[in-house]
């Protein structure tokens, strides 16, 4: 491996809002890679495919490909992209925003200490 201590990937304009993946999210914190991939392989959600496919992506950054041995889940950033804006009919003549969220998944590894 390099030098470096620390590798990420990044997956941007998901069309899921950000709570629904942090539901997933939420227990992969300072996992290790191996057991943080099983742990989604296990999920049944939408989520939980994306979070695996950036999790693979890190992992093929670092350079240890199907090799996760001594790496964790150093970081896991959800935020919200731009909105898909959009108008249904509503009662009485007027017209209701519906908002179609997106969401950017950004995961970093580092060693294990």
């Amino acid at each position: 491996m390099t030098s470096r201590q620390h590798w990420s990937a990044q997956i941007k304009f998901q069309r899921i809002s950000p709570q629904k993946l942090r539901l997933s999210a939420r227990d992969l914190r300072g996992a290790r890679v191996d057991e943080a991939l099983r742990t989604l392989a296990g999920t049944k959600s939408k989520g939980a495919v994306l979070l695996a496919k950036a999790l693979r992506s890190a992992l093929a950054n670092s350079g240890a490909g199907a090799d996760a041995h001594g790496l964790r889940v150093k970081s896991l950033w959800i935020d919200g992209g731009p909105m898909i804006k959009r108008f249904r009919p509503m009662s009485m003549g007027r017209a209701g925003q519906i908002r179609k969220r997106t969401s950017h998944i950004r995961i970093e590894l580092g060693q294990e200490a």
